[in-house]
């Protein structure tokens, strides 16, 4: 007679929110973003001190990249929840490699605008997917965990990147363009790993629920948000800007790298507990926590003038990037059914990419020696909003 079945003891100790995919495609973003990092802070420096731009082209080039992922993230959101994923992760991914490859071989700065673009037309294409697929079985009140673990993983690999391109940057006598060669080796490999994906594709019923579908139909605290959000992200420039800001006050490259990474080191080490507190209050609440943070990290940046206190400043900023990015993901998440996350994220994300590519170009606009005056005026608004963004938490429906 046989036994007792024993259960598998670490199926039983494993969250039933850390399935399969959520742990592979921590690894892809951990790669790409190891790879992303590895030169986003030194690229300001690179466009110029080397190719000779000015500092309002940096703008203009993170805002058309921003705004470029953004037109694409609409249409992949569509595509996630019509077809199979798994491979439009992997041209995403794929086309961010290329992205990088083209960064290294750059010799005017009109190319490093192209690469930009098709680097964050490789974000908008996988982005949505990737996001549906990560809450693909999960529950809605464990979705802010699935999200900030992923966030954790992503930008631990932001402090990974500067880190060893901080290294190869002393050990190559300050030579800037090895590193972009360096940064395709990590980003080929998240490419790679994205066959490990399991993608439960798209029955023939939902498909067609979705073709018929329209944009209007989202729910209305699903449009209430995004409203938000989009009025907030007017407010949101690029990160290079401010790590154009940190090298005017007067870091060094070296400097200007080791502070991306403690920002970014900060980011990571806060973005699962926000995720995480995010399942137990109000998502409202913990964004505007992150609201409070970025203001305080753009009316530092606005108002110091010793270069140490970056190291103070960017990592109180990175508890802005921890309460908000995986945190309005779920947010966003617990409001649609399962059948539309994709098209949701993916219009949520693309609205929200267009307004960072107006705030890039307004700010580097306005930048004119120094920066100080759009780092205050977003500031200051960002404290306005925090003040009445819980408002939405009253309402149960807009927290899902």
């Amino acid at each position: 007679m046989n036994g007792p079945v024993t259960p598998n003891r670490s199926a039983a100790a494993r969250p039933a929110w850390l399935t399969h995919n959520v742990k592979v495609l921590c690894g892809v973003s951990f790669l790409q973003d190891a790879a992303s990092e590895l030169l986003y802070p030194i690229l300001p420096i690179f466009l110029t001190t080397v190719l000779g731009a000015p500092p309002a082209v940096v703008g203009v080039i993170e805002g058309l990249a921003e705004g470029a992922a953004s037109v694409t993230k609409v249409a992949s959101g569509r595509l996630a929840d019509r077809f199979a994923r798994r491979p439009l992760i992997g041209a995403g991914y794929g086309l961010a490699a290329l992205g990088k490859l083209l960064i290294a071989v750059a010799t005017v700065w009109p190319l490093v605008l192209v690469a930009r673009v098709v680097d964050r037309l490789g974000k908008g294409v996988r982005g949505a997917p990737r996001d549906a697929l990560l809450v693909d079985g999960v529950l809605q009140g464990q979705r802010g965990r699935v999200f900030g673990l992923h966030r954790a993983a992503d930008t631990a690999g932001a402090v990974v990147g500067p880190l060893a391109g901080l290294a190869l940057y002393e050990g190559l006598d300050h030579r800037l363009r090895p590193l972009f060669w360096v940064a395709v080796i990590p980003a080929v490999a998240s490419v790679a790993l994205v066959a490990v994906v399991r993608d439960p594709g798209r029955t023939g019923g939902a498909s067609a629920k979705v073709v018929r579908a329209r944009w209007r139909s989202l729910p209305r605290p699903y449009w209430r948000v995004l409203a938000v959000l989009f009025a907030f992200n007017l407010i949101n420039f690029p990160d290079a800007l401010l790590l154009l800001r940190a090298h005017e006050l007067g870091l060094s490259t070296a400097g200007v790298v080791g502070a991306y990474a403690v920002y970014n080191l900060a980011y990571a080490a806060l973005s699962y507990p926000a995720g995480a507190l995010s399942d137990r209050l109000p998502r409202p609440l913990v964004f505007a926590a992150g609201l409070v943070f970025f203001a305080v990290g753009y009316l530092g940046l606005g108002l110091i003038h010793a270069p140490w206190l970056v190291f103070v400043v960017l990592p109180l900023y990175g508890g802005f990037a921890a309460c908000t990015d995986g945190v309005g993901k779920a947010w966003v998440s617990s409001l649609v059914p399962d059948h539309r996350q994709g098209t949701a994220q993916g219009l949520y994300q693309g609205i929200t990419g267009a307004a960072v590519l107006l705030a890039g170009l307004w700010a580097g606009l306005a930048w004119g020696s120094d920066g100080h005056v759009p780092l205050l005026v977003s500031g200051a608004i960002a404290l306005a909003l925090a003040a009445v963004l819980p408002v939405l938490g009253r309402s149960r429906q807009a927290n899902g």
